[in-house]
């Protein structure tokens, strides 16, 4: 592979200059210049997350805490980017790599619908199916792309069976569109290109593996997204289309595979991943393995850049590219420029004493305007006011009581030793475990199965948020925290099962590139996990379950031989998300357990066995399976339980008294 970087990340206003002219855009027999930006995973995020920034340069290299993002911010930067392309009568394309549902209480109380009217407001191009898109149902799904006025894409998805998206005229396996310099016209009748204006292409391409992930995929079958996306630029490139970006939810190492293993594709835009490309080190943060505008060599010698956009609508990603006049790739370039908050804080709490003013807060002014990926940026007023009138008032009320006080920020970093974390990586997770075995372990539902749980596993891509300083409400659960409605297992499991789920799950968590959402944190039990090979190999070396209490811990190592009761999601508990060992545990026969709550009261439902079906998993029970649209169920037994063990043992909510997950990495 001949990885190469030509045009580096400017500021993002002036970047199109940097890079090339469009004063020959108007000419397809000539080189074209086209600015596509682009976001991704923005996970219903539509006001503003906080976060904090830091430099040894800066405030004698004391943090500075702000707001990155929310959708206003990206709309009002995004405006920013299309003045300037208007102005320069510059070429652009303004795309989502998916996942924009999930993540927020705006998506529970909304169902995709404020996700349809909020992204149609800004303006969007296309977007790409992602994973989330599929939470609900496909009559859902398909409510939101035909409410949307952008198409959205996934050329390896075949809805032909699926009732619901059968009919759906605006998901597309791709679209095309025709440039006249800064005039833009999505073409719709495709056996009579114009020949006088530069086309191009965006392809949406999805995950192969969607249904291991997403279970409420409905009778849509997904294809290989290489041989998929080859036939897909053939047939682009006979109707003489020959500047293909392809618009993906798969991740930087697949986006990397897809660059390798198909000719034609000239940039791909991706998602799923969350991967905040570039170097941005400066800020306290990391510095991406894969470089933004990344060059990939295709197999017949070609170039095709990759570009990724971070998560949770915090960036926005500006990329460069410069054609030749048979549609190659000539150069790539740009970066992502996270967008912040005007106020500055010294401190985490954001109280108002704590806020920068005067020098200070020119100070941080002054740092971020030297920087090339980093801005101050307004929130769009229109937008702002939207949200706030619409949607917010509901929102608010919906958070319901305070649970706990929270002294510090817990952070959730899915994998350990990301982003500065240490080895012991999420602070939130192993809480999350803790509650639901607290919960399992109730009389009242012991009572029903039967089974005085052990431990609990939680994987990394379930827990979506920090549990931020100050009060904790219902609703940072219920809404926010672990927001996928998802029932609890108790499962029996030999120790062996469980040593196997855990390396498991972990190996292929190593690589750098990898999808780190199946990582496991673990409860009522500690593990420390060595790398021997880096991003490679590595295996459990200390495996214990705890017999004393958090604050006096006694420890006692897992046998292989014995059995175990383990609570967990249904949604891993079925070998979602590589959690693979579990349906390999239970392909026979399984004593599993699924809890919901009827009007108030835990219900069970036994397990016979788990099935795969050739794409995705389920499971099969004696007695007929949850219902969660009969009236008085509750079916977020994963966060209700975590509510209920906030409430009554951690009303003061600190990190774990010990650490129950150690990654120990190679040197």
């Amino acid at each position: 592979m001949n990885l190469q970087r030509t045009c580096v990340a400017v500021a993002l206003a002036g970047l199109m200059a940097g890079c090339g002219s469009s004063s020959d855009n108007n000419n397809p027999a000539t080189a074209f210049s086209l600015t596509i930006a682009h976001i991704n995973d923005t996970h219903s995020n539509f006001d503003p997350i906080n976060s904090s920034f830091a430099n040894p340069s800066l405030r004698d290299g004391q943090a500075v805490y702000n707001q990155f993002g929310g959708h206003p911010r990206l709309l009002s930067a995004v405006n920013d980017i299309k003045e300037s392309a208007e102005r320069q009568d510059q070429s652009l394309l303004f795309l989502h790599g998916g996942d924009a549902w999930q993540g927020t209480g705006y998506f529970k109380l909304n169902n995709g619908r404020m996700n349809a009217d909020i992204l149609s407001r800004m303006g969007l191009d296309a977007m790409a199916v992602g994973n989330h898109e599929f939470d609900l149902d496909n009559a859902t799904l398909a409510e939101f792309i035909n409410n949307v006025t952008f198409p959205v894409l996934g050329a390896n998805m075949d809805v032909s069976q699926d009732a619901n998206l059968a009919e759906v005229s605006n998901l597309k396996p791709y679209a095309i569109y025709a440039f006249d310099g800064n005039e833009k016209t999505r073409l719709t009748d495709l056996t009579n290109l114009p020949k006088d204006k530069q086309l191009v292409a965006v392809l949406g391409v999805v995950l192969q593996d969607m249904p291991t992930i997403s279970p409420n995929v409905g009778d849509v079958t997904f294809q290989n997204e290489i041989e998929t996306a080859q036939a897909a630029v053939n047939e682009l490139k006979a109707l003489g289309v020959n500047k293909i970006v392809a618009l993906t939810h798969l991740g930087t190492s697949r986006d990397i595979a897809l660059a390798e293993g198909v000719d034609g594709i000239d940039v791909i835009v991706g998602g799923h991943s969350h991967s905040l490309l570039g170097d941005f080190s400066n800020l306290g943060m990391a510095e991406s393995d894969v470089q933004y505008a990344q060059l990939v060599q295709t197999p017949n010698g070609g170039i095709t850049c990759v570009v990724q956009a971070g998560q949770y609508a915090q960036a926005v990603g500006q990329a460069q590219v410069e054609f030749d006049a048979q549609g190659a790739v000539k150069q790539c370039g740009g970066g992502n420029t996270l967008l912040s908050s005007e106020t500055f804080y010294a401190e985490s709490q954001r109280a108002e004493s704590d806020r920068l003013v005067g020098a200070a807060h020119a100070e941080v002014e002054n740092f971020i305007a030297a920087q090339d990926n980093i801005r101050i940026q307004a929130e769009d007023p229109s937008l702002r006011t939207h949200i706030d009138t619409y949607y917010k008032p509901a929102l608010d009320e919906a958070y319901g009581e305070v649970i706990a006080q929270v002294p510090q920020t817990l952070l959730h970093e899915r994998r350990p030793g990301d982003n500065g974390i240490d080895e012991h990586g999420s602070r939130v997770a192993p809480i999350v475990a803790e509650g639901q075995l607290y919960w399992a372990n109730l009389p009242e539902v012991v009572a029903l199965t039967g089974m005085e749980v052990d431990l609990a596993l939680v994987g990394a891509g379930g827990v979506r948020t920090n549990i931020d300083e100050g009060a904790y409400y219902e609703g940072n659960v219920a809404l926010e925290l672990l927001p996928f409605s998802n029932y609890l297992s108790v499962l029996e499991l030999t120790g062996a099962e469980i040593r196997q789920l855990l390396n498991e799950t972990i190996t292929l968590a190593l690589p750098d590139s990898a999808h780190m959402g199946k990582f496991p944190y673990i409860g009522g039990a500690r593990y420390l996990f060595k790398e021997t090979d880096a991003q490679v190999s590595g295996h459990i070396d200390t495996l214990e379950l705890r017999t004393g209490t958090e604050a006096d811990p006694q420890w006692a190592a897992l046998e292989d031989s014995r059995t175990y009761n383990v609570v967990m999601t249904n949604y891993n508990a079925n070998g979602n998300d590589d959690w693979t060992a579990l349906y390999d545990a239970q392909a026979e026969s399984a004593k599993r357990f699924d809890i919901i709550l009827v009007n108030g009261e835990p219900a069970v439902y036994p397990v016979e066995k788990v099935v795969f079906d050739g794409s995705g998993y389920s499971a099969v029970y004696a007695d007929g399976a949850p219902d969660c649209d009969q009236a008085g169920a509750e079916c977020n037994t994963d966060a209700l339980s975590v509510i209920e063990y906030i409430r009554d043992a951690r009303t003061e909510l600190v990190e774990m008294a010990y650490p129950p997950v150690t990654l120990q990495r190679a040197q």
